[in-house]
């Protein structure tokens, strides 16, 4: 572009997203009349968005013909924090809005925790650091996040929990939630998730970035108690582990 030009165009009509229930098995690792913790396998959409308008998360929670809250929007019933496809793992979803707004009160003052395993490319030198960064749109490719001045604020710890060969088993922290957050500081690092084809983690054998939400503690919406939950991580992420010498 240049001063001067002249740019024509039309804005095409919006396409309004609607979710349908659809039968579609679910694991589901706790339920009661406020909220329902869901292991969500790899591949997943959590709700409905372009290109994803069948056979998400929200499509599986409708099918279950129960009550589910409203207060992300009429596409996203229940989501109260998200998971990406191609991550498997813990995810907690509100089935009233009181139970909704009670979640996003813990998400903002870091209450509600999150754990992540990820099996990272290179043997990382340090046992355990902290890894910040402003996280932002990639200034160039927007569909990707990135590390970027006057991104938002962000902040990963993570634990060594076993090096392998080229890679590290990692236990990650997260202190903030930022879209792709674990694997935008990774990448940043110089480790990307193995099998992050979209932040240089590419592995031939692999169709997924190795990352699963492994625990999650959160207060009950309702009585206050404090609740925990942990998810293994699913075969395909124990065989290639095992697989690396």
């Amino acid at each position: 572009m240049a001063a001067g030009d002249v740019v024509d165009f039309e804005i095409p009509e919006a396409y309004v997203v609607e979710a349908g229930a659809e039968a579609i098995p679910l694991d589901i690792v706790y339920e009661d009349g406020d909220i329902a913790v869901i292991n969500k396998p790899a591949g997943m959409v959590v709700h409905p968005a372009p290109g994803h308008y069948s056979g998400t998360l929200v499509h599986a929670l409708l099918g279950r013909g129960d009550a589910w809250s409203v207060v992300g929007g009429a596409a996203r019933p229940g989501v109260v924090h998200r998971l990406d496809k191609g991550t498997s793992g813990l995810i907690v979803v509100a089935r009233n809005d009181v139970s909704h707004r009670a979640l996003s009160a813990q998400l903002r003052d870091r209450s509600l925790s999150r754990t992540y395993l990820a099996i990272v490319r290179g043997r990382l030198k340090d046992d355990a650091g902290e890894l910040e960064g402003p996280i932002g749109r990639h200034p160039r490719e927007r569909k990707r996040m990135a590390v970027v001045a006057g991104g938002r604020f962000a902040r990963t710890r993570y634990q060594v929990v076993e090096r392998k060969g080229t890679h590290t088993l990692l236990r990650c922290d997260l202190d903030t939630g930022r879209t792709h957050q674990i694997r935008v500081h990774l990448a940043a690092l110089g480790h990307p998730v193995a099998g992050d084809s979209e932040y240089g983690g590419r592995e031939a054998s692999l169709v997924r970035p190795m990352l699963h939400a492994w625990r999650l503690r959160l207060r009950h919406p309702r009585t206050g108690s404090e609740m925990n939950f942990e998810a293994p991580p699913p075969r395909d992420f124990a065989a290639f582990w095992e697989s690396l010498a």
